[in-house]
């Protein structure tokens, strides 16, 4: 399945036992020469709380294990309506360390409620201690030294968690700016212990922009929806957007809207977007 071009393996993991696979075994299914080849795999399993209908786990294509998924969430729904695993909707589903909200609509798209930005550095995690900083309207900016020159920064970078930790600075021309390059430093840098996901975002107006992520553990995937919502956020609190804001990647077009912090509470971010099956078949690992 893919979703806005970010494609993954969606399994069963109801109706057979898939608890036993390891890491190396996932890194070989998502191999694009030796494998089926995917950005991430999707594990549906039953839940394990009462306020859910299902679990999903997110695996890399690195093999190892992931706390959220944007694109990902949008396939599991679209995956369990169509196999009749469920006739509910909207679904609420169990991921590493919330429920999310999801809804098919009825022209074709899916629409999940990712729950709210965190902030906090001890939750995404992010150590900022000796990096500049600077206020940018309601976002804090940090340098980061990943230039040519390593005592210096080129670079200011927004910092949230949707779930799972982003990286997010403005560029002039998302097309040119070096997300290969420049992505892997960021992605491993000792300010984020358990990595991070670097995202180049161009605003193209105040409700418009295009993006590019480098995903941690996946490199750079033609779409990332959490990526999209922590630009968004990030692009907000900085004050270069307003909600909800059409976001442009490689593989397709999401929509994306956040009400900001009222009474000191961060509110929901609501993504919309599409999911597709693109094929089906069986795999026998080794």
């Amino acid at each position: 399945m893919h979703g806005a071009g970010n494609d993954f393996i969606v399994l069963n993991g109801i109706d057979q036992d898939l608890s036993t696979i390891t890491k190396e075994e996932w890194r070989q299914l998502a191999h694009r020469q030796f494998g089926i080849g995917a950005d991430q795999i999707l594990l549906i399993e039953k839940a394990t709380r009462s306020d859910a209908d299902f679990r999903y786990r997110i695996f890399n294509s690195d093999g190892g294990e992931v706390e959220q998924c944007g694109n990902g969430s949008r396939c599991f729904v679209r995956y369990v309506l169509d196999k009749k695993l469920s006739s509910k909707n909207p679904l609420r589903v169990e991921v590493a360390h919330t429920v999310l909200t999801l809804e098919a609509l009825p022209d074709g798209q899916v629409q999940v409620d990712m729950g709210a930005p965190i902030f906090e550095h001890d939750r995404i995690p992010f150590h900022a201690e000796n990096l500049a900083s600077k206020i940018e309207f309601h976002e804090t900016l940090y340098a980061l030294p990943i230039g040519s020159n390593p005592g210096g920064h080129d670079d200011w970078i927004g910092v949230l968690s949707m779930g799972n930790p982003h990286a997010v600075q403005v560029v002039m021309d998302v097309d040119s700016a070096p997300v290969t390059q420049e992505g892997p430093r960021i992605e491993s840098h000792s300010a984020f212990p358990q990595r991070v996901n670097a995202g180049y975002m161009q605003v193209l107006n105040r409700n418009a922009i295009k993006l590019r992520v480098y995903e941690r553990g996946a490199g750079e995937t033609l779409a990332c929806g959490t990526g999209a919502c922590a630009a968004v956020v990030s692009g907000i609190r900085r004050g270069l957007l307003d909600s909800p804001v059409r976001v442009q990647t490689h593989g397709g077009e999401l929509t994306i809207a956040w009400a900001g912090v009222r009474d000191g509470a961060a509110q929901s971010v609501i993504m919309t977007g599409p999911a597709s099956t693109v094929f089906e078949g069986e795999f026998t690992l080794p």
